[in-house]
């Protein structure tokens, strides 16, 4: 599992692997000879080739990251291949390596290539490879989709590390545009290949392949499996928010017991209600958020048995995607019930990783073709419950991994009751008792197993800080750049089918590790005039932007029991980053929105909605709407059948003053407006299982899903493709069954990473009531 991450600093940047046109051969590309190159590019491509070495961030200094992966695909033939690889990210520059070019000095790459500006990285879950499951990351462009290819780590720590060291060399990138890079680079930095083109030589790939599987065996290629995606960064985790939500909870958690170490706590709030009781066990475990998420999501029986009474027996039934499974499994009566007919259950396993490192698993009992009612047993409904895995700050007095280990489910109040208030045993034999055993269980287990604690420290990501020098100057003068598709999705050439030699490397290689360690305030902060003079130009009048001059096809709500309607809110029960959120993490109750909500359209239609600032119906092409000094349309784009569109159109009563954040965000670039565009969900009412799926931190939607952006005249709009994600899709989808009777609150933020940016402000928000999908209003096209 991955540690915290290494920074080291080095006087310049060796140019081993390629500083001269020859070297610069393309990522994921199948590569001729380097003469044959030579004879055959244009000159146009061998100047682009020459000039991909070179990317200054800031401070003048260039961060790397490098560490093993796999590169995974299907050739052209149809049969899927996985090559051991050593990746390189060295500022915005992204090399590919058969072997470690820091134990092979003048070790030329195989692949080559820039990371832009339209580079999407997707975590897509996990996947069985051979005799062991990796966790894949899918790169592809979002301007184009074909073009696209694959990379998988042994863990899901390692893919959330390389998520951010691509979302760094991002940021560099950002950098550089934004403090003057020339329009030419601009333009050149769009033009990115296919990540996925024909593989020659397939034959004797395939033949190495069969090679590797027969020399490694089970045991032996696990153990790959488990070393072979190792990278190390830098700061990386300190992108993130300080740890707690980033919206006001509306749970009352009243702690009735204390089990092993482990809180049982209880919704005092949710139980007034007359319906199940909202329970669950919480408890600090000494290791990392990504060692208790593979111990809990594991099937392997030896291992559960150690610590799971109750789902010890599992079997995975489907994998239905990287981030959802169903499994079947039975139980011991004698442990559990004084019933004596033999148990089974189904149940759906959904997870995902959260942009804070907070992992979630949902568990739904389920119904599966594959495993019908069998005789002997009695199917049992497993109670739906929620794993939420955090990582919280070293301890003082180490600086070993903990992490915050929270069991929610939902159970009768009957004999809850019982068992809270009189201690009675007959629960304890009970389903919903033995769930709630389940963290001490974990916690237990990892305490008595140090080889789990082990395994997470000798896999880390790689990094290095290099201060920029004059050897460096024979790179600053590149005008145009391969993007990293060029460099990670071409066909194989030679060089990278698999050898009789690669495979004895892999074997004896011996990775070398280095690694060293890396609240939220109630406080109320209502806008005053500041933030609004920071933003809006206050020499201008204000316009009236009375919503009932404004027609969407959702109507605005006339009281809190209305249905499928909208309702303005203000940003108080937002948390937002405070004026010293640099220095302390400090977040603050958001105040006033400085954009005003006018008007929400609910459409369909048969393929997805996009630009519907630009249709004739729209308000923005009202008369009305065109005298708007500036409008904010938010298009959420649901994947269902028919594909719905949520469209919320924010207006703004100024001219938005020139300079400020909004401008910056309104006019810059899609790269610096991906990395600012922050959603903050709520689930104020609905099924509590909806809710923990949505959760309550703060999103980057322009890292998490594909978001496409058009400023024209007085509005810019953002097109959120929710689909573009499979997590999010799937999340989506489950509130999409839920959607009648859940009130959800929006809040939308442009995130202040500068000291002056700060405090934050709450650009705009919304309160959907209840929404129906059969009042959506179908849109032509």
């Amino acid at each position: 599992m991955a540690s915290a991450p290494v920074l080291k600093k080095t006087n310049s940047i060796s140019s081993e692997s390629g500083g001269s046109e020859s070297g610069s051969e393309e990522i994921l590309s199948a590569m001729p000879s380097e003469d044959s190159i030579k004879q055959n590019e244009s000159k146009d491509m061998r100047k682009t080739r020459s000039t991909i070495l070179r990317s200054r961030s800031i401070n003048g200094e260039l961060f790397e990251y490098f560490g093993w992966v796999y590169h995974v695909g299907v050739n052209s033939i149809g049969q899927e291949f996985c090559h051991f690889r050593y990746l390189f990210i060295r500022g915005t520059y992204v090399e590919m390596y058969k072997r470690d070019p820091h134990e092979k000095p003048g070790t030329k790459p195989i692949r080559r290539g820039v990371i832009g500006p339209t580079l999407l990285v997707e975590e897509i879950g996990r996947r069985k490879v051979s005799h062991g499951d990796v966790y894949v990351l899918r790169f592809y462009n979002r301007l184009d989709q074909t073009k696209k290819g694959e990379i998988a780590c042994a863990t899901a720590a390692d893919a959330q590390k390389w998520l951010e060291a691509f979302d760094h060399a991002k940021q560099q990138v950002e950098y550089e545009v934004t403090r003057g890079r020339s329009v030419r680079d601009r333009l050149s930095m769009e033009d990115e290949i296919n990540l996925e083109g024909h593989r020659p030589r397939v034959r004797r790939y395939a033949h190495g392949l069969k090679r590797f599987v027969k020399i490694k065996g089970a045991d032996q290629e696990h153990e790959l499996l488990r070393r072979a995606s190792s990278v190390r960064s830098d700061k990386l985790d300190a992108y993130f928010d300080a740890e707690g939500g980033d919206v006001v909870d509306v749970h009352e958690w009243k702690c009735v017991r204390t089990i092993n170490g482990v809180r049982i706590f209880e919704d005092v709030a949710n139980s007034k209600s007359g319906k199940g009781i909202l329970v669950k066990a919480v408890g600090v475990i000494d290791a990392s958020a990504d060692t208790v998420f593979e111990v809990i999501l594991s099937p392997d029986r030896l291992k559960r048995y150690e610590w799971d009474t109750l789902t010890g027996d599992l079997e995975l039934v489907d994998s239905v995607n990287g981030h959802f499974d169903v499994v079947y499994g039975t139980f011991d009566r004698r442990y559990l019930t004084w019933r004596q007919s033999k148990r089974d259950f189904v149940f759906s396993r959904q997870w995902f990783r959260g942009q804070d490192g907070t992992y979630t698993i949902l568990q739904f009992p389920a119904v599966h073709k594959k495993r019908p009612s069998r005789s002997g047993y009695k199917r049992t409904k497993i109670n739906p419950s929620t794993w939420e895995i955090s990582n919280l700050s070293a301890s003082s007095s180490s600086n070993s991994a903990r992490c915050l280990v929270t069991q929610t489910l939902e159970i009768s109040s009957k004999g809850w009751l019982k068992w809270r208030n009189n201690h009675c045993p007959k629960f304890e034999k009970t389903v919903p008792y033995a769930l709630l055993s389940q963290v001490a269980g974990v916690k237990e287990y990892i305490g008595a197993n140090p080889t789990l604690k082990l395994e997470e420290s000798t896999t880390s990501v790689h990094s290095k800080l290099r201060a920029l020098s004059r050897s460096d100057s024979e790179f600053e003068d590149t005008d145009e750049t391969d993007e990293f598709y060029d460099a990670i999705a071409a066909s194989s050439s030679s060089d990278e089918d698999d050898s009789e030699t690669d495979i004895e490397f892999d074997e004896e290689k011996k990775l070398q590790i280095e690694s060293i360690s890396l609240g939220s305030a109630s406080l109320s902060a209502p806008r005053d005039s500041a933030a609004e003079n920071n933003e809006l130009d206050s020499n201008e009048p204000a316009m009236d932007l009375e919503p009932s001059q404004f027609r969407g096809s959702m109507r605005k709500s006339k009281d809190e029991s209305d249905k499928n309607c909208w309702s303005s809110l203000d940003g108080s029960g937002f948390m937002i980053r405070g004026k010293t959120y640099l220095k302390d993490s400090t977040k603050v109750k958001g105040g006033e929105p400085l954009l005003r909500l006018i008007a929400v359209d609910w459409l369909k239609a048969e393929d997805p909605l996009s630009k519907v600032a630009l249709h004739p119906k729209s308000l923005v092409q009202s008369d009305l709407g065109q005298k708007l000094p500036f409008v904010l349309v938010i298009n959420l784009q649901l994947p269902a059948r028919p594909n719905y569109s949520l469209v919320l159109y924010y207006a703004a009563d100024r001219p938005v003053k020139e300079d400020s954040l909004l401008s910056k965000f309104a006019d810059g670039t899609d790269m610096f407006r991906d990395s600012r565009f922050k959603l903050i969900p709520s689930i104020v009412e609905g099924y509590w299982m909806v809710k923990r799926a949505v959760g309550t931190k703060a999103c980057l939607l322009g890292k998490a899903v594909s978001c496409k952006y058009l400023r024209q005249d007085n509005f810019l709009e953002i097109d959120v493709d929710i689909g573009s994600s499979s997590v999010a899709r799937s999340v989506v989808g489950l509130v999409l069954g839920y959607v009648t009777s859940l009130v959800v609150d929006l809040a939308i933020v442009i995130e202040a990473k500068e000291e002056e940016e700060l405090p934050e402000y709450v650009l705009g928000t919304v309160r959907l009531n209840r929404v129906s999908p059969d009042s959506a209003e179908q849109l032509d096209a």
